[in-house]
């Protein structure tokens, strides 16, 4: 064999032996950063930084507080009490200045009161016909209720300041309580454990049907 084109194959071989070694470490540290890149992008759109007692703190130095406003039936109400209350609340918010955001959120309807009181009717109750219908009630409306065709809608209120200005955050929270509260309308502040709630109820879809778990100190990526 010519002695160049033992050369050449020579070359050949090692040049192929060079990348079958390279490449998977290549590979490697490209998927490496396209995950790393991946998960920079999803903390970015969610913007948390940190959940710690009443307050939810962003990347971009904000801080975050939220009301839930707790539902009413206007349908008990006659029409001269609908229109009471809404100027009543019309007039307590008025003197607010500071911007605020309202949200509204859909999720299956929560059941968990009426099964515990069926399940206490059940362990009060020797009855075995009895028994054996509440049992079907219970999973029965388990199951319409996780089906997600009954859905109810929870009402919040978001206000913001920058991250040092906690007390101030605080104090305007307690007043728009305090407004909300005087129209006999109930509100309450979200603590730590009920923030997440939120955050997931939001960013997680797979966590709508979830009630009394537990929970972590961490948002869910996307």
């Amino acid at each position: 064999m010519d002695l160049t084109i033992l050369i050449v194959i020579i070359s050949i071989c090692i040049v192929a032996g060079i990348i079958v070694f390279i490449k998977p470490r290549y590979n490697k540290k490209n998927k490496s950063q396209k995950l790393s890149q991946s998960q920079i992008t999803a903390n970015e759109f969610i913007n948390v930084k940190d959940i710690r007692d009443k307050y939810l703190y962003t990347l971009d130095g904000q801080i975050f507080m939220y009301i839930k406003i707790h539902p009413i039936s206007i349908d008990l109400l006659s029409q001269r009490e609908k229109e009471q209350l809404t100027k009543n609340l019309t007039a307590e918010l008025s003197s607010e200045r500071e911007p605020f955001k309202f949200i509204a959120v859909s999720r299956p309807v929560d059941i968990s009161n009426v099964t515990n009181n069926f399940m206490n009717l059940i362990s009060a109750t020797n009855d075995r016909v009895r028994k054996k219908l509440l049992r079907n009630e219970i999973l029965s409306m388990s199951e319409y209720a996780l089906s997600g065709e009954v859905v109810e809608r929870q009402f919040y209120l978001m206000i913001w300041d920058k991250e040092k200005n906690e007390s101030d955050l605080y104090k305007r929270c307690s007043i728009l309580k305090e407004k909300f509260n005087s129209v006999n309308i109930d509100v309450d502040i979200l603590n730590e454990q009920d923030i997440i709630r939120l955050c997931n109820l939001i960013n997680n879809p797979a966590y709508v049907h979830l009630e009394d778990c537990e929970y972590e100190r961490a948002i869910a990526r996307i």
